[in-house]
Formats: C-alpha cells, sequence, structure tokens
C-alpha cells in the first residue's frame, strides 16, 4: 500500500469517528481538521491545515478509500470512509488497523486497550487471531521486539510509516508549526475550488 502519512491519519480519523461517535459521521472538513490535530490517542501529534487535509481526501478518493457523504439540504461537504468496503475488512480487522493508524506500532496488548470503543475483543488471543488475518492479506507485520518489551509489536502496512516521527509532514515539533504547502492565498482557494467541484463530479458520476 502506498498511502502517506497525512492519508493516514485523515483515514484512522473517519474510522474512529464513524465507531465510536457515528451521532457525528459523516464528518465535515472542520471537525476532521480537529480530529486529526487532536492531542490524545494520536502519535505523532501533528498540525495540518485545511488544505492538506482536502488533498489527502483527494488522494483517499482516488484509491476509493473515502468519498463525498453529503445528504440533500446538508449545508456542509462531509466526507466518510470507503476503505472497510474496498479492502473488504471485517470490524475487528478495521478496528486494529484504526489504532495502528492512529497511534503507530502497538503491542496486542495496548491493542486490546485501546480498541475498546471500536470493537469488543474479549482475549489477547482475538487480537492475535485478528492480526494474523491482517499480516496474511499484507495489511499489518510483526516487528522486533524493543530491549525490554517481552511483547511484539505490530504496524500497519497501509502506508504512511515513518523510523522518524519528525519527517512526517506537519507533525508538531518545539519550534512553531509550519504550513505544510507555500502556496499564494488565492492559489490556495483556486486548488480548493478545483478540488471539490473534481469530488462533486465523481459523487455524482459525471
Amino acid at each position: 500500500m502506498d498511502a502517506d502519512a497525512v492519508e493516514i491519519r485523515v483515514l484512522g480519523c473517519l474510522i474512529e469517528k464513524q465507531r465510536t461517535t457515528p451521532d457525528t459521521y459523516p464528518l465535515t472538513l472542520n471537525a476532521l481538521r480537529l480530529a486529526c490535530n487532536q492531542s490524545t490517542n494520536r502519535d505523532p501529534v501533528v498540525d495540518y491545515d485545511e488544505e492538506t487535509i482536502r488533498e489527502a481526501l483527494q488522494r483517499l478518493w482516488r484509491k476509493e478509500w473515502a468519498r463525498l457523504a453529503s445528504g440533500q439540504g446538508s449545508r456542509a461537504v462531509k466526507y466518510r470512509q470507503l476503505v472497510q468496503e474496498t479492502l473488504g475488512l471485517e470490524d475487528d480487522e478495521i478496528s486494529i488497523l484504526c489504532v495502528l493508524m492512529l497511534r503507530g506500532p502497538q503491542t496486542p496488548g495496548e491493542l486490546k486497550q485501546r480498541t475498546e470503543r471500536l470493537h469488543p475483543f474479549e482475549s489477547l488471543a482475538d487480537i492475535e487471531g485478528t492480526l494474523i488475518r491482517l499480516a496474511g492479506r499484507d495489511l499489518a507485520m510483526r516487528l522486533d521486539r524493543r530491549p525490554g518489551q517481552k511483547e511484539e509489536r505490530y504496524a500497519q502496512l497501509l502506508g504512511g510509516e515513518t523510523d522518524d516521527p519528525a519527517a512526517a509532514v506537519g507533525v508538531v515539533d518545539d519550534g512553531p508549526a509550519r504550513p505544510v504547502l507555500a502556496r499564494d492565498p488565492l492559489e490556495q482557494r483556486v486548488a480548493a475550488l478545483e478540488a471539490e467541484v473534481a469530488a462533486l463530479k465523481a459523487e455524482l458520476g459525471l
């Protein structure tokens, strides 16, 4: 899989909010930005702007992993994830991938704790069984144990992994956050409008 770090964060947030707060799902662009940039349950913490997220959504749409989901009468454009349907994932599989997308590599014990709101796993054996299925489809992989760590860690293989979190686009460091794209404001507005028109055409099948 070749999704970048921004796509993985956006996709993980769409999955998380769909499963934990269905009343507010699908998500508006602003809600998705807030979800991506929240400081809890995220590793690394990032500071993406709306244009960065909008462009990631366009790339996810081309992969058939996300789409527009605005209903009739809706005043705001909203987005939903399609990756579960596109890849034929079960609820337990998408829940584990969601945590791996948002938190990075995890041990089975950490996954058992952090998937509580996403899917009811009864035991570590259930977690490990799901990881084996994901690994068999090249969607997850087992990593070497860290020094002093008893459990092995697992990582998702949809994309976005980096050995150095600070190398990811938009990652927050000790200095001031830098914009991901340095564009003229007018160019930004034109690019944003073009992206939304393209997405609407795709939604209408034009």
